[in-house]
């Protein structure tokens, strides 16, 4: 009886291949207007930098420890989320970042929610800034 063997890159979407090994936007931003940090059962750690230009997503970025399937949804999540006011990304989920990269993983699936975790807490700093401006000073 032969064994099925599993070629990676056959079985993945190109959309999830292209977030999975992308890393241009792996960088710690000076002065954010907000930042998120969280770290999963798994071990794996993702923290979001965000600018704002007033209630709009200027630019964010990312810093990771952890697997290729958090660096994709990280990757994707920026993606969704740039340009968009503050109120229109709270409207991503685990699940709409599952679906755009079409194969992330059913047992890889927590790494969206530890990404979408990581960028609510980027949005509530984000929120918190903005109410108490003199709080960003001293982070």
């Amino acid at each position: 009886m032969q064994k099925e063997e599993f070629d990676f890159w056959q079985e993945h979407s190109l959309t999830f291949l292209e977030m999975a090994f992308t890393t241009d936007r792996q960088e710690k931003m000076a002065g954010p207007d907000g930042h998120g940090k969280k770290t999963g059962d798994c071990g794996d750690t993702v923290e979001f930098f965000v600018i704002l230009d007033n209630d709009r997503i200027k630019t964010m970025s990312y810093m990771l420890d952890g697997c290729m399937h958090t660096n994709a949804c990280a990757n994707t999540i920026i993606k969704m989320a740039e340009g968009k006011s503050l109120n229109q990304v709270w409207e991503i989920t685990p699940e709409t970042v599952a679906d755009y990269l079409q194969t992330l993983p059913e047992d890889h699936f927590h790494c969206a929610e530890l990404a979408v975790g990581a960028l609510y807490l980027a949005l509530s700093d984000c929120r918190e800034n903005s109410n108490m401006p003199w709080k960003k000073l001293y982070k």
